[in-house]
Order: C-alpha cells, then structure tokens, then sequence
C-alpha cells in the first residue's frame, strides 16, 4: 500500500478552510457569535498564531484517526504487526494486498466515512457537552455541521490521495 503524506498535511488545512467559510459573518458567523455571547472585538483579543497553530496540529491528529477509519488496508497492515513487518509477512498478506491493495480507495469512499464519523461521533460528542453546558440546537447544530462537512472533505482526501 503507497502512502502519500503530503495528502495528510493537506487534509488537515481543509478545516481551517472549511471554518474560515463556516464561522464567516455570512454563512453562520453571526449565529455563532450570538449563540457564544461573543462579539467581533472579543474575537479580535485571542492570539490567532496559538489559535490556528494548535487547530493545524489538532487537525493533523484527527487526520491520523481517520486514516485508519477511511483507508481499509490499515487494518491489514495491523493484522501483521504494521508497516515494519509487512516484508516479513506470511505470502498470504502479499497475495491478499495484490488483489485488494487499493480497494475502495476512492475520495467518494473516504468521504462517506468522514461523513458517517462526523455524524456518529462528532454529533453526539458535541451534543453531550453542548447539553450539559445548557448550549442551544443552533450551537450544537452550527458545530456538528462544520465538523460533519470538514470530516467529509477531510476522509475523502484521505482515502482519495493518501
């Protein structure tokens, strides 16, 4: 299985893209802001070089999670011990990842699951906090949203190019 880490770096830019989009003052910046009590002057006080230095770093870490969750081959290589131990791999293994190696390695592939993850994972965790935190629907619905479209476009690079 070839690995393609540049499409990794990549994938964890989309949501730095996809929030700058998102929370735009057009699309549901406003809300957000409104749900959050917050205002433009108070945005403008955080220190943005920490704030998207550590998303870019948060990112690449999800990027990893999904790589296993999208590109189905990942569980073969850990049936064997991982990539070190791949070479020295039953004939088996060879044969098994000649005739599916690139199985379902598609962006379409990789973004139903990201789309699936954000429903079935980022949803619920953001539901639970948001609930217990007194959050409205609008809060809840505007995060699982970004996270639901980032993780899509995000899994679909991932299996797609990694």
């Amino acid at each position: 299985m070839e690995f393609n880490p540049v499409a990794l770096f990549l994938s964890a830019v989309i949501t730095l893209v996809v929030g700058f989009v998102w929370y735009h003052p057009k699309v549901f910046g406003t809300i957000w802001m409104r749900e959050n009590n917050l205002t433009q002057e108070q945005l403008r006080t955080g220190n943005m070089l920490k704030i998207f230095g550590l998303t870019y770093v948060f990112s690449l870490m999800i990027t990893m999670t999904l790589m296993s969750l999208t590109i189905h081959q990942s569980g073969a290589i850990g049936m064997v011990g991982g990539p070190p131990l791949v070479e020295s791999a039953k004939p088996s293994f060879a044969a098994f990842m000649a005739d599916y190696g690139t199985a379902y390695r598609t962006f379409k592939h990789g973004a139903l699951h990201g789309f699936i993850s954000g429903l079935f994972f980022a949803l619920p965790v953001i539901g639970v906090t948001a609930l217990f935190e007194r959050r409205s629907w609008k809060y809840i619905l505007i995060h699982a949203g970004f996270w639901t479209v980032s993780l899509t476009l995000m899994g679909g690079v991932i299996c797609g190019f990694a």
